[in-house]
């Protein structure tokens, strides 16, 4: 190589390298603020490389960098999937041990209502037409669900509920809570389905649900920031109250009988 040659060969190995970092750090602020998810499929090469403005080779660098860091996974003839960011929180010892203890159901109705009321106020400042569009989806799907009533089944009933909730999280556009709940999504999906299997079916239980859902929903779509954090509050205090008042019916019960037997 000549001298003239090596400085336009460095120059071209500077520019490529550059453009490699330039897509790992896009992918990764795609990522961070979720809209690539845990499990979600990469778009297309093409389409990135459009979306980037890069060379195919530039992006393929791009890619090796982000997987290096374990964001995201390839596999042959599939293409490339986002990591899941928090390991594999189904089987974390920690959330599988919370998940075997019933008394930690009010615990994380709790915890649901610390994250999914400041979501909800978030959400009503800073969402777009495009979250709205979204949030819109999925709350006629829930909508769509209660109205075939149990014949869709508590566990299909409570995804759809648990993606009405998380798409207002979407819209707060704070990806630390965004990435968070998604990571507790297995233990957050016991509680709704808690919440759907013993309330769903007694009809002025699921009428309050629906109720507040709708407050919910529509405070968000007003831009009313404290009437939606109020009313993702008194849903999840709604449900708590519910299935204590639930729990205790079932006490008392319990008790009758057994005083019924033991007297003749």
């Amino acid at each position: 190589m000549s001298p003239t040659q090596a400085p336009a060969a460095q120059t071209t190995i500077a520019t490529a390298l550059a453009a490699a970092d330039h897509v790992a750090a896009e992918i990764e602020r795609l990522i961070a603020d979720g809209v690539f998810a845990p499990g979600q499929a990469l778009p297309a090469e093409r389409q990135l490389c459009e979306r980037f403005g890069v060379s195919r080779a530039a992006l393929r660098e791009g890619l090796r960098l982000v997987r290096g860091r374990g964001l995201v996974r390839t596999e042959h003839g599939r293409g490339s999937f986002v990591a899941a960011l928090v390991g594999d929180a189904a089987n974390a010892p920690l959330l599988q041990l919370f998940a075997s203890q019933p008394r930690t159901l009010y615990d994380l109705l709790e915890v649901r209502a610390l994250l999914e009321g400041e979501s909800a106020r978030l959400a009503a400042i800073r969402g777009t037409d495009a979250d709205f569009v979204m949030m819109a989806r999925r709350y006629e799907e829930l909508r769509a669900a209660h109205a075939q009533g149990v014949t869709l089944g508590s566990a299909e009933h409570a995804r759809l509920d648990h993606a009405f909730h998380l798409s207002i999280c979407e819209a707060s556009h704070n990806p630390v809570l965004v990435h968070t709940l998604r990571s507790l999504t297995d233990l957050l999906l016991s509680s709704v389905f808690a919440a759907v299997a013993n309330l769903y079916h007694r009809t002025p239980h699921r009428q309050q649900i629906d109720d507040h859902h709708a407050r919910l929903y529509q405070a968000v779509l007003s831009r009313q920031p404290e009437v939606a954090q109020r009313a993702a509050l008194d849903h999840l205090r709604g449900i708590r109250d519910s299935l204590r008042e639930i729990e205790q019916d079932e006490q008392r019960l319990v008790r009758a009988t057994m005083r019924l037997e033991s007297r003749g």
